[in-house]
C-alpha cells in the first residue's frame, strides 16, 4: 500500500516551480511600484528659490539680531552714564552735609543773617541743579522704617510716633534716577515707653 502523503518527484518539482514563480511575481511586482514612482529631480528654478528663501530667513536673522544688538548698547550707554553721574553725585554727597550743618549753626547767629541768606541761596541752587540730574534727597520723617532705604542708628519710646516709625532723620539720604546712593541715617521708634 502507498501512502498517499507522500508526493511523488513530479510533484515536489511543481511545488517548487509554484513558489519560484510566486517570488518572481512579487519581485516584478515591486519593480514596478518603484517604477510608478520616479525619483524627480528638482529644476534649478525650484533649486534657485529654495536657497533664496534659505538666504532671505538668514537676512532677517542678521537684521533681528543688529537690531538687538544696538538696543543692548543703548541701555549699556544710558547705564554708564548713570554709573558716571552717580560717581560724581556721590563726591558732592559730603558739601551737601556741610552746607546744611553750616546753614544750621548759622542760624544761631543773627548778626550773619544777611551771609547766611546768601548761602541758603548757593544751597537751593546747588540741590536744584542735582534735582534736574534725577536726584533725590530722602527724608523720611514719619515714615514706616524701610531697611532697603533706611540706616537705622538708634532706637527711641515715643508715645507720640507709632512703633517702627521713623521719629528723626539725622543725615539724609540720596537717590538718583531709582538707584539708590545713600541710605537715610535715622532714629525709629520703638513704640509708648513700657512701664
Amino acid at each position: 500500500m502507498t501512502d498517499n502523503n507522500t508526493d511523488t518527484p513530479e510533484e515536489s518539482d511543481e511545488t517548487t516551480e509554484a513558489t519560484e514563480a510566486n517570488e518572481a511575481a512579487e519581485v516584478v511586482a515591486e519593480t514596478a511600484a518603484e517604477a510608478e514612482t520616479p525619483i524627480v529631480e528638482a529644476t534649478p528654478l525650484e533649486k534657485a528659490e529654495a536657497e533664496a528663501a534659505e538666504m532671505k530667513s538668514r537676512w532677517l536673522l542678521s537684521v533681528a539680531d543688529m537690531e538687538n544688538y544696538r538696543k543692548r548698547i543703548g541701555r549699556e550707554k544710558q547705564d554708564i552714564i548713570r554709573s558716571a553721574g552717580a560717581s560724581v553725585v556721590e563726591s558732592l554727597l559730603p558739601v551737601l552735609d556741610n552746607m546744611k550743618l553750616g546753614l544750621q549753626a548759622a542760624e544761631n547767629h543773627p548778626e550773619a543773617k544777611d551771609v547766611t541768606l546768601g548761602f541758603k541761596m548757593v544751597d537751593d541752587q546747588l540741590k536744584r541743579a542735582l534735582s534736574e540730574q534725577g536726584l533725590e534727597e530722602l527724608i523720611p520723617d514719619g515714615e514706616a522704617f524701610d531697611p532697603n532705604f533706611h540706616e537705622c542708628i538708634s532706637h527711641q519710646s515715643s508715645s507720640e510716633v507709632d512703633e517702627d516709625k521713623v521719629i528723626q532723620t539725622v543725615r539724609a539720604g540720596y537717590r538718583l534716577n531709582d538707584r539708590l546712593i545713600r541710605a537715610a541715617s535715622v532714629i525709629v521708634s520703638s513704640g509708648a515707653e513700657k512701664t
